[in-house]
């Protein structure tokens, strides 16, 4: 036999090269591949699904709060009031009970409540589930005045409010014309609320003409001519030295300046 003989017996007995993965490796990846593909649906499908149910308790959500009875308004909570009756301020408040409380105009409330002239300031808010809470700063009246239509308060602002039957006690009067301005009354409210105490409880009378010519008259008479309310801590500094010297007309409209005669 020839060397070319056996050689080619030789390579026709030898196994054939492989020609890829076996069936076996074919298989597993096709099965892992699925399986990553499955998950992959699931991972989205679980995405869906959250998102839907984030949707569902948003939707629920504000259908609670804004349109069932699960949180209506069933009750006002007044406080902060003085003089004034909590029972009034809830009539002026008109706050609308059984409807959803987030629902309520809160603006329209405090529009409504400092309409009462009497009221400097309101405060509304909402207090879950069921309360809206009305808190009401009153006005302080430092002085009262009569423009013909009985005594009434003056407070800092040059607001007129409430009523009395006679003079209370510790309170000057602002004595003025009907046809004075309002202006004026605010000027007044700010000279009287500037006043120290010790000077404050001597006043007896405040006489209002203008902006400009506003005085005091002291229970034991003697009379300040105090000018506008422009410098009125200076003024007041400089009427406590002059009230310890003798002189029935004091003038601290200038308080650089000031004179006394009489």
């Amino acid at each position: 036999m020839s060397m070319l003989d056996r050689r080619s017996r030789k390579d026709s007995s030898a196994p054939p090269p492989s020609a890829g993965p076996d069936e076996e490796t074919v298989r597993i990846a096709r099965k892992d591949f699925r399986k990553r593909r499955l998950a992959g649906r699931w991972r989205r499908w679980r995405l869906v699904v959250a998102a839907l149910l984030l949707v569902a308790l948003a939707a629920g959500a504000v259908w609670a709060v804004f349109f069932s009875s699960l949180v209506t308004v069933r009750g006002v909570q007044v406080t902060g009031t003085q003089t004034l009756g909590d029972r009034r301020v809830e009539r002026v408040a008109a706050v609308p009970t059984g409807t959803p409380l987030a629902r309520v105009n809160l603006d329209a409330i405090r529009a409504r409540v400092e309409s009462i002239a009497s009221v400097r300031r309101v405060e509304v808010s909402r207090s879950w589930p069921h309360t809206v809470h009305v808190a009401v700063t009153e006005r302080t009246p430092i002085a009262v005045i009569d423009r013909g239509n009985g005594l009434r308060a003056l407070d800092s602002e040059g607001v007129l409010f409430g009523g009395y039957k006679s003079r209370p006690t510790g309170l000057p009067l602002v004595r003025t014309q009907p046809d004075t301005s309002s202006e004026a009354l605010v000027e007044s409210g700010r000279v009287i609320d500037s006043l120290p105490p010790q000077i404050a409880r001597k006043v007896d009378v405040v006489e209002v003409a203008t902006v400009d010519e506003i005085g005091l008259v002291l229970t034991n008479g003697r009379r300040v001519h105090w000018g506008s309310a422009e410098q009125s801590t200076q003024k007041a500094e400089v009427l406590a030295v002059l009230l310890k010297r003798p002189g029935q007309q004091i003038d601290v409209s200038v308080p650089g300046r000031p004179t006394t005669k009489g």
